[in-house]
This record gives structure tokens, C-alpha cells and sequence, in this order.
């Protein structure tokens, strides 16, 4: 799999997913400028990736300037024709502005950035110690979409304790049904506001950031397949 990691002006997270793919995971990165539009180098088995940071300034609303970039324009048609897409943070809310995934990130519940080490639980059943660095991280979806959300499995990742019980008090912005991240019905564009790739580096004392793209690729792949 090789993977393209979107910059756009602003982006301060950009360095570190590509350091994380690249060093910690083996994997081949391609940067891509926002202002671009070809991602002709890559298929369907490959993955675009919109890392973390301001893009823009987050003048307007987080990720409202970002998705009518010409790169995100070509990210979406590649979603559309089944690649993969992974949004982290910044990432998680352009995909939402774009429609790419439902709901929307709000700002956070104490109305203050939050930056720290927490848990997050998936589909690996083991609680991850994952960092999170955002003022607006509180997913919120309608009663409808939150439904449809539980119903067809795609919350993929919810806060919880370090024992992995998802709990009021394990919250830390005030998310919809303790969501961390979601995906799309067709399980190729995954959204989450924690940083997997701050959490790769053996020098960092954390490798659970490596669990965490381990199971979104090669599960997503698996689920394709088999579909």
C-alpha cells in the first residue's frame, strides 16, 4: 500500500504522519501539495491521508476552506471510486465539511483546546493509549445519523478508560456517544480526531498508534475483499 499525505497551508501535523508511515511503519509516502490535483501514482489499494493542524487558519469553520481545495476535489473522486481515505483531526473535520462523512466536529464541551494522552476502543477490543490535540473535537450527528451510525457498525473508535470502559468521565470533549472516530458505509474513508501517529515511535514509549493503522488498512482491506 502507498500512501499520499495531503499539505495544505497550515497543516502542522503533516511532518509527523509522514515520519510515522515512512520510519516507524515501512511504508512508501508520497506529500501532496493541496494545490495539485493528480493522484494518478495512486489506485484504489492505496491511501490518502489529511493529517492534522489549522488548514487555512480554520478561518470560517475548521476544514470549511480545505475541502474546495483542488487536491481534496481529486480525494473525494478517489473515495468515490473506492480508495482509501483517512482524515486525522483537522483531516476528520475537512471530511465532514466535504461530505465525505456525516456529522460534524464542534467545538469541545469546556470550550478549551485539549492536549493529553487518552483511550480509545475499536474493533481490536483492547483500550489504545492514543494523544488528542483539539479545540474542536465533539462529534455531533442528529438522532437519525447517530442510529444508522451504531446500526452499520461505523463508529470505529469511542473514548474510554484505561480499562476500556466507555464512560461519561472518559469523554474528554463531549462527543455524541463517546465517538473518536467513524467511517463511511463502504468502510474505505475513516475519520478520527486522536493522533495514531504520535504514538508509533519506539523513542516515544508508545506503539499503539501502529494497532491502529494496522487495523484500519489491512481490516478494511479484508472487508472489501470480502464484499
Amino acid at each position: 500500500m502507498k500512501f499520499g499525505v495531503v499539505v495544505f497551508p497550515g497543516s502542522n501535523c503533516d511532518q509527523d504522519m509522514i515520519g510515522a508511515l515512512r520510519d516507524d511503519l515501512g511504508q512508501e509516502v508520497i506529500a501532496l501539495w493541496h494545490k495539485d490535483n493528480d493522484l494518478s501514482a495512486f489506485t484504489t489499494d492505496d491511501c490518502i491521508i489529511l493529517p492534522g493542524g489549522f488548514s487555512f487558519g480554520d478561518y470560517l469553520r475548521c476544514g470549511a476552506i480545505a475541502r474546495f481545495s483542488p487536491m481534496m476535489q481529486e480525494t473525494i473522486e478517489f473515495a468515490k471510486r473506492g480508495g482509501k481515505v483517512l482524515g486525522v483531526c483537522n483531516g476528520f473535520q475537512i471530511l465532514c465539511e466535504s461530505g465525505l462523512l456525516p456529522g460534524v466536529l464542534l467545538k469541545n464541551e469546556n470550550q478549551q483546546f485539549i492536549c493529553k494522552n487518552l483511550f480509545i476502543i475499536g474493533n481490536e477490543h483492547q483500550p489504545l493509549m492514543i494523544p488528542i490535540a483539539h479545540g474542536e473535537g465533539r462529534y455531533y450527528a442528529n438522532e437519525s445519523t447517530l442510529l444508522e451510525l451504531k446500526n452499520n457498525n461505523q463508529i470505529i473508535y469511542r473514548y474510554c478508560d484505561s480499562e476500556g470502559n466507555v464512560t461519561k468521565e472518559s469523554n474528554p470533549n463531549g462527543a455524541a456517544e463517546n465517538i473518536a472516530g467513524i467511517c463511511n458505509k463502504e468502510r474505505n474513508v475513516f475519520g478520527m480526531m486522536p493522533h495514531p501517529e504520535r504514538a508509533c515511535a519506539e523513542k516515544l514509549h508508545n506503539t499503539d498508534g501502529r494497532i491502529v493503522f494496522q487495523t484500519l488498512f489491512l481490516n478494511a482491506v479484508n472487508e472489501l475483499i470480502n464484499a
